[in-house]
């Protein structure tokens, strides 16, 4: 079977066209891998950039890369009608059975629809909910790719949805949808270390916005320190700027606590040193308003951490019936905090189990063949 995958080269996303290899979100790139233990498939990658950057032909030995240059003319301001294009001739020439579109943020999922081909989506991130939860004004970003994920969602054979959350909100417009969750990195299934004690150490990673809520965390952290508790709380993520109000609060807020070296900003890390920074802590605090999946949960887990989240979105999915996860509704921060203390008091044990689990849900190979078995029900449907 021939597959043309279109997605988002985080190289375009980020700015950093000089490197000279394509990386791409963590499900995105652990799903290519799974496609390569597959060899009977023939898999195209195709991304579109507006510049033109160095690529590999190929990022394994089944799997072909194409990298796209597109003018910025042909993007957003024109509902992506370069990408179309551009994609609609690449995908002509590689003539795939499929053509699968992930995310409906930027021009992957309405250049899948309009390829010609019969054509799946993935939806990654709920573009209606982030308009309602950002109270999208007309024409702006969020209000535009809610529009646009609404038109594709409604045109496509079926939709992956990655979690029970997801699959609710696309449902009702979509012909058809299917429950697969994102693949983990094939590093986290390396053997976690022993459940040795570690230090009372938590960990928080992602972007650092409102949605995540690394703000509202700091005031947990303040809490505990003030009932004389020895911990450390670090935050890993991305800050897309500096000038942002949300960041400048973070970051203004965060030097006393540094200084009193019971919490550690630590920037962006890059993806070799992942494994190590879940491994260096003793658990996971993740507390956004809004989850379509949530990988941060099933990378704690894998690597057999206590877990305190938000019971939202796709993070219930990922957590039900894995040892030492605690949900607790996404406004109740009292329970959050005395629950944390208790661990603390308790001396972080770390539970065990969960990261056999994760590999049965989510190793690349187990994901790889369910989107093969997708593939086969959509064209069997339309043969």
């Amino acid at each position: 079977m021939k597959i043309a995958i279109l997605t988002t080269d985080n190289r375009a996303h980020l700015g950093t066209y000089r490197e000279t290899m394509p990386w791409f979100a963590a499900g995105h790139g652990s799903l290519h891998k799974g496609f390569a233990t597959l060899p009977d498939l023939e898999v195209h990658v195709i991304s579109c950039t507006q510049q033109p950057m160095q690529s590999p032909q190929k990022i394994a030995g089944n799997i072909w890369f194409h990298s796209l240059h597109v003018p910025k003319i042909g993007w957003l301001r024109t509902l992506y009608q370069g990408c179309i294009r551009a994609t609609r001739r690449k995908i002509s020439e590689i003539n795939p059975d499929i053509v699968h579109g992930h995310g409906t943020e930027r021009d992957c999922a309405i250049s899948a629809i309009l390829s010609g081909y019969p054509n799946v989506l993935t939806v990654h991130g709920n573009m209606g909910e982030m308009a309602r939860l950002h109270c999208a004004r007309f024409g702006d970003y969020y209000w535009l790719t809610a529009w646009l994920e609404n038109f594709t969602l409604r045109r496509t054979l079926g939709v992956f949805c990655n979690s029970r959350y997801t699959q609710s909100l696309v449902q009702p417009r979509a012909r058809k949808t299917w429950l697969v969750p994102h693949a983990l990195r094939m590093e986290f299934f390396e053997p976690p270390p022993g459940a040795s004690v570690r230090p009372p150490v938590l960990l928080n990673a992602g972007v650092i916005t409102p949605r995540k809520r690394q703000l509202e965390l700091l005031d947990v952290a303040e809490k505990l320190h003030r009932r004389g508790l020895k911990f450390e709380l670090r935050f890993i993520g991305f800050i897309y700027s500096h000038s942002d109000p949300y960041v400048r609060a973070f970051l203004e807020r965060i030097k006393p606590m540094e200084a009193a070296s019971y919490v550690r900003f630590l920037g962006m890390q890059p993806d070799s040193e992942l494994v190590h920074c879940y491994d260096s802590v003793a658990g996971v605090v993740h507390f956004p308003t809004e989850e379509a999946f949530g990988n941060v949960v099933v990378e704690s887990l894998s690597r057999e951490l206590k877990f305190f989240g938000s019971r939202l979105g796709g993070i219930v999915d990922i957590a039900t019936g894995a040892p030492g996860a605690e949900l607790f509704a996404q406004d109740d921060w009292d329970g959050l905090t005395n629950a944390i203390a208790r661990w603390i008091e308790q001396g972080c044990p770390r539970p065990t189990g969960a990261a056999a689990l994760m590999r049965e849900r989510y190793h690349p190979t187990v994901i790889a063949r369910r989107h093969l078995e997708i593939y086969r029900e959509v064209l069997k449907t339309r043969s």
